[in-house]
């Protein structure tokens, strides 16, 4: 049952961008009555596990070269933007991971999500529906939005035109497609109503992986949530409303 006051969403992909990434599958799993002031020990056991596998040199995160992360490369470079220096979010934990030894604690959700990406080397990324003005578009900017990004809350950037931006009825939620997330949809331990997006421009190729890569993150979810669903966005279904 959804709780009182929620607000219904709808995640909307843009023609031009479906045109433009045929391959575009993206999948949203939503949950409801999220409780992240709790433990959530299996996701952070499998964080820990990752991290001691690149440690022993068991198990690598995948780099630029790898085939998921360089498409991401491709799209990025193709709507302008220096994938070298604003990186796909996946290709920049991965890089952490990979130099550190360990990524950053922030909560239970953001860890979760996190160590499905790196994990699957497939971007991952969640709003906090309480937050979310109106609808979400996946469009191309115009160069005349907002985005405060996310720990920067007195700043204020324009997408440049052209660049491919998640966006609601006020203001940009994030950049460069993955690149970064704005500070007001942010996910905290008290955010109730989330939807983590986990996504591909190669559905061909990826479909699989991606399928499993969501499974395993509804899985972790479940738990430590009243309701969780799945919906898809795609070029054949651009459309997904959120309850």
């Amino acid at each position: 049952m959804t709780e009182p006051g929620v607000v219904m969403t709808t995640f909307r992909l843009s023609l031009p961008v479906a045109e433009a990434f045929p391959g575009t599958l993206i999948i949203l799993v939503t949950a409801e009555g999220l409780r992240g002031t709790e433990p959530w020990p299996e996701p952070a056991k499998a964080l820990e596990e990752m991290e001691a596998e690149v440690a022993a040199g068991t198990w690598a995160p995948a780099d630029e070269d790898h085939r998921r992360i360089a498409s991401w490369h491709a799209a990025y470079r193709s709507f302008g933007t220096n994938p070298r220096r604003e990186r796909p979010s996946v290709d920049a934990l991965a890089r952490r991971l990979a130099r550190k030894g360990a990524l950053p604690r922030i909560n239970p959700a953001v860890d979760t999500y996190n160590t499905v990406s790196v994990r699957y080397g497939l971007p991952a990324g969640a709003f906090d529906l309480a937050a979310v003005i109106g609808d979400i578009h996946i469009r191309y900017a115009d160069g005349t939005e907002d985005f405060t990004p996310l720990g920067e809350p007195d700043v204020i950037e324009h997408p440049k035109p052209g660049e491919i931006i998640y966006t609601d009825d006020a203001s940009v939620l994030t950049r460069h497609w993955n690149h970064r997330d704005a500070h007001r949809t942010r996910v905290s331990e008290h955010s109730r109503h989330v939807t983590f997006i986990m996504e591909t421009v190669e559905s061909a190729r990826d479909k699989e992986a991606l399928s499993h890569a969501a499974h395993r993150l509804s899985g972790w979810l479940t738990p430590h949530a009243d309701r969780v669903t799945t919906q898809y966005l795609s070029p054949q279904s651009p459309q997904a409303r959120i309850a």
